[in-house]
């Protein structure tokens, strides 16, 4: 009889976290559907098989590294080379991982994927959520999210070049879908310090170099988030002492 009333109980609770994952998903579906599409058609103009674009979405699942696959897919270069710019494109993920850790499933498989598919936009709802809503939505987010990247991709390669002809600049739909999410995270966050470090970062990054510019800018960053840790520490340390 317990366990009966315990599954009652539970399935409540599965179908709510699966509906409020799609439904925080549908803003990311906004922008994912027409870059994913961009992807898929700019795919189909290289070259790239149908089955080698839709296995992309769904084994490498980064919209800014797939679109910088393309070019190097059909330039033929080696695969050494194309995961060196891969990684160093999705570098940032690394840091992105690090506020969600105690947020992620207790299961294994679904830690690894959540870990796996924490793009830009994934990440940027994950933490405009309440802390206490993040452990049970994350998986149902990633999925969904992913599943509207390898959709719109699917769809883009099938429908090929001409949507590019109809409908031009497809693929800065990213940009803006996730400046609109950094906007939202702010309003609910209200933090200026990750601001001024990305805005100083970029600036200093820019002044060295143009084909490392984003990994220089993270880079820096990074030190300056470091330094700032350090600082507080410090301060506290010393506030304490007093």
């Amino acid at each position: 009889m317990t366990i009966h009333s315990n599954e009652i109980a539970t399935e409540p609770a599965f179908s709510y976290r699966w509906a409020e994952g799609f439904k925080r998903s549908l803003p990311v579906a906004m922008g994912y559907l027409p870059a994913g599409i961009a992807f898929g058609v700019l795919a189909q103009v290289a070259g790239i098989p149908i089955w080698a674009t839709i296995m992309l979405s769904i084994v490498l699942y980064a919209g800014a590294a797939q679109y910088a696959c393309l070019p190097m897919l059909s330039a033929g270069l080696p695969i050494g080379n194309i995961a060196t710019n891969i990684a160093a494109i999705n570098l940032r993920h690394v840091f992105y991982g690090m506020p969600l850790l105690q947020y992620l499933p207790k299961n294994k498989l679904a830690k690894t994927y959540c870990l796996f598919a924490l793009t830009d936009e994934t990440f940027s709802v994950m933490t405009s959520l309440p802390n206490e809503s993040r452990r049970a939505l994350i998986l149902p987010i990633s999925l969904f999210n992913q599943s509207w990247w390898v959709i719109a991709s699917t769809v883009g390669v099938i429908i090929g070049s001409t949507l590019s002809d109809l409908v031009p600049n497809l693929d800065f739909a990213l940009v803006c879908l996730f400046a609109i999410l950094a906007y939202e995270q702010f309003q609910s966050i209200k933090r200026y310090f990750p601001i001024g470090i990305a805005i100083i970062g970029l600036i200093v990054a820019s002044l060295f170099t143009s084909d490392w510019l984003l990994l220089v800018a993270i880079t820096i960053c990074m030190l300056m988030i470091l330094l700032r840790g350090l600082w507080v520490e410090r301060y506290k340390a010393g506030a304490n002492h007093e």
